[in-house]
């Protein structure tokens, strides 16, 4: 039930903000001033040696500690505009000798493409979902990149003749060397449609209105948006929260069509620097919600969805480290809030007295309550007990649960596109690591289970090749780890194979056993594919996310290494035979455990790593620093936080020592993870490590957080990483 979920429209259900896991940018302190120059090697098609970035004198003074960052110069001190010759030398310096090593793989890495794409439908199509007066559905064609999103009348030809073509993305992508959708809304008399789109992947979108029927496209421009978009319920405005100049979200504005946005009306304006404004709308879609809130600490606003402007309702005043979300069914207020436990309880208040909750569901130990769906006629909650997924359908008047089963020891299932709020069926997916994503419809009658669509794999799976698994294994301080494994049956538990270990473990985001493609590649070609659910995500609830921030951040990594280490012990491979990937956060934790463990890992793979901590947590005019606080520690005005993050930042820990084989990506327009703390990392191990093991830095030089945008370019890249895996591995074909 995250506040604002609930958005009326047929092309996704329910549209969220645009992609944004919460990962932290990157920070840097004032570059010096002095000559501006670095030693590159010269220039040519095939470069012999790799590039030495120069070291310029850069110290800063906290808490009576010294700071010393030679590479401060990385950071344009004009970004987001990155034009520094200097600068730019380096990073296509890198570029190219990335490309040198890669040119000689060129013909793996095609096959290994090709052999991915075999695996995916191309002309795939999602299924129909009714939302009001029509039937939505996106499409896939073949060779294509983007998707096409449609929507024919309830009880029209289906023969295509009634299809209407509501957005297309390739005609949107057209001569762009990135796209990305974002928040896509369409009013509610189904006339208009807002759209959302990012050119450049700075995530940074401009919204545009169309009218449907004639695909004449309005002159209303919104831009700098990052948010949902929600409309009014009389289709004469938009509400949204637009992006400021440190690409923080802090406020809610309503768009009047026909308007010029710098005459956007402010709705709500959020003074804390730290906390991020969202929009949404209540399930019957007689509010719209106003939420804001760091990583520990929320607040919601409600406003009449008939009149925007009209004097918010706040539901109950921000209390420290206490989260809560909203939504509304005849005039009771249900709460998802973990102001009593960790896990979460569902409480519920009358909306003449919002901050009188009672409880309606207690929170458990056992269980930990995710997510409220609400209903006309009942709702339904979603959660993790033993950290397996759990949907459970409730009555208003009893709130007596009943469970769904599922077939597999181990799996992923929860609600899927779920747009209307009078039903009498809910869409559900599930997948496991050996079963291809299931969509269904469950009829709430009966129970029935009507399969809607199996994942179609074109090449072929035989699931019955392959095994899965769910281990525990000890953590140094005694605590169970769960790690998902898959491999094939006939993988021998002697040492002798190779392993592929994928880890996240931040901001209390769960790494779900899912079913993926990609990963066959590498299973198929005699690896271990496994998930370490470490601390830091909240894969067994709350409390195993706080176990992995602030204070307790360094279970995270150490969790991460004795999961390596035991599933050395039980056979499934040998020090120096593990792969391992992570990006974002997850980059930070790959920065960390070649730190302190390099001999375990054969080959690591950093995607736009959060690897500059310390000098991140000081900055305060980065864009998502004030914010990450609570998840990391303040070092400005805390000793103790500076001291506790300099002990482990990977790019301040780095050491003459020998490091695996690396490769380390980066986008250049990346609000998230700047390009500088990837560059600046690997621009102190080469001029640190003892070693002449690979490493390389790939900054796509037109992208973002997410790299590449059209699935076959993002595809490519994954074929990249497992080339570069294979070929440190020395792993044949």
């Amino acid at each position: 039930m995250t506040a604002g979920v609930t958005e009326r429209s047929g092309v996704a259900g329910r549209i969220t903000t645009p992609p944004s896991e919460r990962f932290a940018s990157a920070r840097i302190s004032a570059i010096e001033p002095g000559r501006r120059c670095a030693y590159l090697p010269a220039m040519t098609d095939t470069p012999q040696t790799p590039p030495i970035a120069a070291q310029r004198p850069h110290q800063t003074v906290h808490h009576n500690r010294t700071l010393s960052d030679p590479w401060a110069w990385l950071r344009d001190p004009g970004y987001p505009d990155v034009s520094d010759p200097d600068v730019l030398a380096y990073l296509k310096a890198e570029n190219a000798w990335f490309d040198a090593h890669m040119a000689a793989r060129k013909g793996q890495v095609d096959a290994l493409f090709e052999e991915m794409k075999a695996r995916i439908k191309e002309d795939d199509r999602s299924v129909p979902q009714k939302d009001g007066a029509y039937v939505y559905w996106s499409t896939f064609e073949k060779g294509e990149q983007y998707r096409r999103h449609w929507r024919r009348k309830v009880g029209a030809a289906e023969d295509g003749s009634a299809d209407e073509l509501i957005v297309d993305e390739p005609a949107l992508a057209a001569g762009k060397d990135y796209f990305r959708l974002g928040g896509v809304a369409i009013s509610n008399d189904d006339r208009l449609l807002a759209y959302a789109i990012d050119d450049n992947g700075s995530e940074r979108y401009t919204v545009r209105i169309k009218e449907i029927a004639t695909g004449e496209t309005l002159p209303d421009v919104i831009p700098d948006v990052l948010s949902a978009l929600v409309w009014t319920s009389d289709d004469t405005g938009i509400v949204y929260a637009p992006a400021n100049a440190q690409w923080r979200t802090d406020c809610a504005k309503l768009h009047r069509l026909g308007t010029d946005a710098a005459d956007d009306i402010e709705l709500y304006h959020e003074a804390d620097e730290g906390f991020r404004v969202s929009v949404g709308l209540t399930s019957a879609e007689n509010w719209i919600v106003i939420a804001t809130g760091d990583h520990v600490t929320s607040e919601v606003r409600l406003v009449p969805a008939d009149d925007p402007t009209a004097p918010a309702l706040l539901v109950s005043a921000r209390v420290d480290e206490r989260e809560y979300d909203v939504d509304e069914h005849e005039g009771w207020l249900y709460i998802r809030t973990n102001d009593t436990h960790p896990n979460f309880r569902l409480a519920r208040a009358r909306i003449e007295t919002p901050d009188q909750w009672e409880d309606v569901l207690p929170a458990s130990d056992q269980f930990y309550l995710t997510d409220v769906s609400l209903f006309k006629r009942f709702y339904v909650t979603e959660g993790r007990e033993n950290g397996l997924d759990q949907i459970e359908i409730r009555d208003y008047a009893t709130n007596t649960a009943k469970r769904l089963d599922f077939p597999e020891a181990s799996y992923v299932a929860g609600l899927d596109d779920n747009p209307e709020y009078d039903v009498t069926k809910l869409r559900i997916s599930y997948e496991s690591m050996v079963s291809p994503e299931t969509i269904f419809d469950y009829t709430l009658a009966d129970g029935h289970r009507e399969v809607l669509k199996v994942q179609e794999i074109p090449s072929g799976f035989d699931p019955a090749l392959y095994a899965t698994a769910r281990l525990l294994i000890p953590a140094r301080d005694g605590t169970p780890i769960p790690v998902s494994i898959l491999h094939r049956r006939d993988f021998p538990m002697d040492g002798s194979r190779p392993l592929y270990l994928y880890g996240y473990g931040a901001y209390g985001i769960a790494i779900d056993p899912g079913f993926g493609t990609t990963r066959l590649s590498l299973v198929d070609r005699g690896f271990a594919f496994a998930i370490a659910h470490i601390r830091g995500g909240d894969d067994l609830g709350q409390q195993w996310y706080k176990d992995g921030k602030l204070e307790k951040r360094t279970n995270t990594f150490n969790d991460f290494v004795d999961v390596a280490k035991g599933l050395i012990a039980q056979g499934y491979t040998s020090a120096g035979k593990i792969a391992t990937s992570g990006g974002s956060a997850g980059g930070e934790l790959m920065g960390a455990i070649v730190n302190s463990n390099p001999e375990l890992w054969g080959a690591v793979v950093a995607h736009v790593p959060f690897v500059d901590v310390l000098n991140t947590m000081l900055d305060e005019t980065l864009p998502l620093t004030p914010g990450e606080w609570p998840e990391w520690g303040n070092p400005i005005e805390d000793a103790a936080a500076y001291d506790l993050i300099a002990s482990y930042s990977p790019y301040d820990n780095v050491r003459a020592q020998a490091y695996p084989p690396m490769l380390v990506t980066a986008g250049l327009n990346d609000p998230r993870v700047t390009y500088w703390e990837p560059a600046k990392w690997v621009a102190r191990l080469r001029a640190t490590k003892t070693d002449d093991n690979t490493l390389l830095l790939k900054t796509n030089m037109e992208a973002g957080h997410g790299g590449k945008s059209g699935r076959w370019e993002s595809l490519r890249e994954t074929a990249e990483e497992f080339a570069f895996i294979l070929w440190q591995l020395d792993v044949e074909g």
